[in-house]
């Protein structure tokens, strides 16, 4: 049968807030640094604020006009040190690194020069590493099958998709207790990551090319 779906009634899956629940679910590298007085970085305890740094710290008063605001935060930004030996100080006192994938691992479906060799040195020391993406089109599996045929061997629990993101969101708060169907505004990758942990689902590739009414009371005709 035919249903029209109020958008303010639909539980819906969008990748625009995701990058706010990816970060939540990066317990084991987030917690890993915390500056030191030289601008550098320590490990830190698994219980600690992930990625504090002073150049992103507020001032604390109320008052300080917006432009003295910015202008005081770009001067922290500027005085941060460089780090005059990146290979010795990073691997000297940094235990995990995040990669961002496209543009970083690879471009497009090419791998950019240099990284086999970086990822195998940097295992080679007893680095632990994480791979996140904002990229919902694809499931962990389908990440982790685009690793594969760029000849890196990433294991399935280092990478760390928004699509799997959203997932895991819905699993800590138990929406599938609700009894409520997801409506998945977005590519396979969501999908799939929601057949994992058994939550209904409908729309994403299915309704591609569907134009709803977004005026006031607008609906989406659907065939349930």
């Amino acid at each position: 049968r035919q249903a029209r779906l109020p958008f303010s009634r639909v539980s819906s899956v969008s990748t625009m807030k995701l990058p706010l629940a990816a970060a939540s679910l990066l317990p084991a590298a987030a917690a890993a640094f915390a500056p030191r007085g030289s601008g550098g970085i320590i490990p830190r305890s698994p219980s600690a604020p992930a990625f504090v740094s002073r150049a992103t710290t507020m001032p604390t008063t109320r008052t300080t006009a917006t432009a003295t605001r910015r202008s005081s935060s770009t001067l922290r930004m500027a005085n941060v040190p460089k780090l005059s030996d990146p290979s010795e100080e990073l691997l000297k006192d940094v235990d995990v690194f995040i990669f961002d994938c496209d543009g970083v691992i690879w471009r497009g479906d090419s791998l950019i020069d240099g990284i086999p060799e970086t990822l195998a040195k940097l295992r080679a020391l007893g680095k632990r590493m994480f791979f996140v993406t904002n990229n919902s089109t694809k499931s962990r599996k389908g990440y982790k099958g685009k690793f594969d045929s760029l000849g890196l061997d990433i294991p399935p629990e280092e990478i760390f998709s928004s699509s799997f993101a959203a997932a895991a969101y819905l699993e800590q708060t138990k929406f599938k207790d609700s009894g409520k169907k997801v409506y998945v505004i977005g590519e396979v990758g969501i999908g799939e990551e929601l057949d994992l942990i058994d939550v209904e689902w409908f729309g994403g590739p299915d309704d591609k090319g569907k134009e709803p009414d977004m005026g006031k009371g607008g609906m989406l005709e659907h065939d349930e």
